[in-house]
């Protein structure tokens, strides 16, 4: 959706002055080369090129690593709820699984962003996903408050940073090098989404835009690139600068209960539950789905529980908001991160399946967020595999669950 905030000349590319006597300076944030979306943005004085001191190495980097653990294949379940809150929202960053054009990171600070200190992913376009904790992310584009359930996406050569309105925060975050949007399949020629897509595009909340900062002094911008290396730059004045854009690329939040959920008579596949996608799914890329509440299959003989799968192509890590999915109670717990990669089958542990009858035609409770790798593997982190549940790859095994009776099970309530 192209979006216009501020000032700017009526026609691009010509003369305009947001400060008398002061010529505005145009830059345009591109995607594709010159052949995807972009914005255009005007600075009020100066181009974001004016460092005024040499770039040098960070004393931090997001860089990954994998242990030897993960050359034995198996699935795994990541405590993310385990890990310990601390640090500031920028370094707190924890990636947990990577491959070659995705990473899926944890952070979970007690603070915001440091004073003139800001970050670029100058490698990767981002999505947050806002498990817990309130804020606001700050960019040349304006803010952008957020909330529990909030998708924050950012894309790729955003400067940012991001103040804290709670004591701590969680994020799941998720990084790819193809930017990240809603899937094309939802929209009609026109660029609206259709009226049987489960997203609208009118939904999402963009960032509202302030007064330029004409100002000097020296503002830190980290740039992550070449596999999370980070460099340090400094630039000579404000890089919230801008006193207009327009444009189809932009950082956006979409609240995660604004993707509308499908449901049909028996149990269906994961991609009805797509709210984003990556790249040209299905032949690179991934599929983002949230598993939102919603009706379950009302078919007399409808099983809700997914059946067993076996998607070769690809990888699926799926983030646990609650613990209200049937497939894994007894199970997961809060923040639970399952990663099974496609070289694995993999199903409902234990009864579940018998037990999901009992919630036939009422409403799940659960919420989720999957994603679904096209043709790209991916490796646990060093540091995910310190949060590992090791006897997940054995959950399955039926000798460890009670027998199934013909005892009637209670669905469970939906929560608000």
């Amino acid at each position: 959706m192209i979006i216009k905030k501020g000032k700017l000349p009526a026609t691009p590319h010509t003369e305009f002055y947001a400060i008398p006597g002061v010529l505005a300076l145009e830059m345009i944030h591109g995607s594709y080369g010159f052949s995807g979306p972009w914005s255009r943005k005007m600075h009020v004085r100066s181009y974001p090129t004016e460092q005024v001191k040499a770039p040098v190495k960070a004393d931090f980097n997001f860089a990954l690593q994998a242990p030897k653990e993960s050359e034995v294949l198996q699935p795994y379940h990541i405590l993310t709820g385990e890990m310990p809150y601390g640090g500031d929202a920028l370094r707190a960053r924890k990636p947990i699984v990577f491959g070659p054009r995705t990473v899926m990171s944890i952070i979970k600070p007690t603070a915001g962003f440091s004073e003139n200190e800001y970050f670029r992913n100058g490698e990767m376009h981002e999505i947050y996903y806002v498990q817990n904790g309130t804020g606001t992310l700050h960019s040349e584009y304006g803010s952008l408050p957020f909330q529990p359930e909030d998708y924050i996406v950012v894309p790729k050569g955003t400067t940012y940073s991001i103040d804290l309105a709670s004591k701590q925060a969680w994020f799941m975050l998720t990084e790819s090098v193809h930017p990240i949007t809603f899937p094309q399949h939802y929209f009609n020629k026109g660029g609206q989404a259709t009226l049987m897509s489960p997203v609208v595009e009118t939904e999402i909340i963009t960032p509202e835009l302030f007064a330029p900062r004409d100002e000097r002094g020296d503002f830190t911008i980290f740039v992550k690139h070449n596999g999370g290396k980070v460099t340090k730059t400094t630039l000579g004045h404000h890089p919230f600068d801008v006193c207009g854009w327009e444009g189809a690329l932009y950082p956006f939040v979409f609240p995660i209960k604004n993707h509308h959920g499908i449901a049909r008579e028996i149990h269906t596949a994961p991609p009805v539950h797509q709210t984003f996608q990556a790249g040209n799914v299905p032949n690179n890329g991934f599929s983002l789905c949230s598993f939102v509440p919603q009706m379950e299959g009302w078919h007399p003989k409808d099983i809700p529980a997914p059946y067993g799968h076996f998607n070769v192509d690809s990888d699926e890590c799926m983030f646990f908001c609650n613990v209200s999915y049937g497939a894994r109670k007894g199970v997961i717990q809060e923040g639970s991160f399952t990663f099974h990669p496609g070289s694995t089958p993999h199903s409902p542990q234990g009864h579940a399946a018998l037990k999901s009858t009992a919630s036939r035609g009422k409403i799940s409770a659960r919420l989720a967020v999957m994603l679904d790798t096209y043709f790209e593997s991916l490796t646990i982190t060093t540091e995910g595999f310190k949060y590992c549940d090791k006897e997940y790859p054995l959950s399955w095994d039926d000798a460890k669950w009670e027998s199934p009776t013909n005892e009637t099970w209670e669905a469970e309530s939906p929560t608000e």
